[in-house]
C-alpha cells in the first residue's frame, strides 16, 4: 500500500507547472542533442532551468526536517 501512495504522489509532483516545464525542456534537450542542433543559448536557459529545479528540490528536502521538529515541539 505504501508504495501505491509514494507512486500517486509521484505522479501528481510530476503534474505541477515547475516539473512539467522541466520535463518539456529536458525532452527538448535531448532531441536538440540527437538532431545536432543545439545553441548556446538554449544551454544557457537549460542549465538555469535545471539548477532551479533541482535547488528547489534539495531545499525542500533540507526543510523537511526542520518542519518536523518544529511541529513536535
Amino acid at each position: 500500500m505504501k508504495t501505491i501512495k509514494t507512486i500517486r504522489e509521484a505522479a501528481i509532483n510530476l503534474l505541477k507547472v515547475k516539473s512539467i516545464v522541466t520535463v518539456l525542456t529536458t525532452l527538448t534537450f535531448v532531441y536538440l542533442a540527437v538532431t545536432g542542433q543545439i545553441s548556446q543559448d538554449f544551454m544557457v536557459v537549460y542549465s538555469v532551468i535545471i539548477a532551479f529545479y533541482f535547488g528547489t528540490q534539495a531545499q525542500k528536502k533540507a526543510d523537511t526536517p526542520d518542519q518536523q521538529e518544529e511541529e513536535t515541539k
